[in-house]
């Protein structure tokens, strides 16, 4: 079993900046790929981004150029630091992994094995 503990959420306002981060126990491993995905009240989920133990990384369309996903193996940890803020990103952040990947349609077909509780952001207008 793998845990993942997120963290870092909160309320912005649009054109602001958050860092979420995760920290992951268990069993799990630095191979393992690690994403965020997220759900908008009243939506369906979809994939943030991805990054491998390779460190290459995939992100949604709607997020390219304003969230940036790393990982730092020595601390098992996952972030998303997150720029130019929009009200659309309104959504609860969930913090997941697994030994595969799927991710297709941009991030619109994710599937992770392991997932945390989330955290919420609220971005406002």
């Amino acid at each position: 079993q793998v845990q993942l503990v997120e963290s870092g959420g909160g309320s912005v306002q649009a054109g602001g900046s958050l860092r979420l981060s995760c920290a992951a126990s268990g069993s799990y491993t630095s191979r393992y790929y690690m994403g965020w995905i997220r759900q908008a009240s009243g939506k369906e989920r979809e994939g943030v981004a991805v990054i491998g133990g390779d460190l290459n990384t995939r992100y949604a369309d709607s997020v390219k150029g304003r969230f940036t996903i790393s990982r730092d193996n020595a601390r098992n940890t996952l972030y998303l630091q997150m720029t130019t803020l929009r009200p659309e990103d309104t959504a609860m952040y969930y913090c997941a992994a697994d030994s595969s990947l799927t991710w297709e349609n941009g991030g619109q077909t994710v599937d992770f094995r392991y997932r945390g509780q989330g955290t919420q952001v609220t971005v406002s207008s």
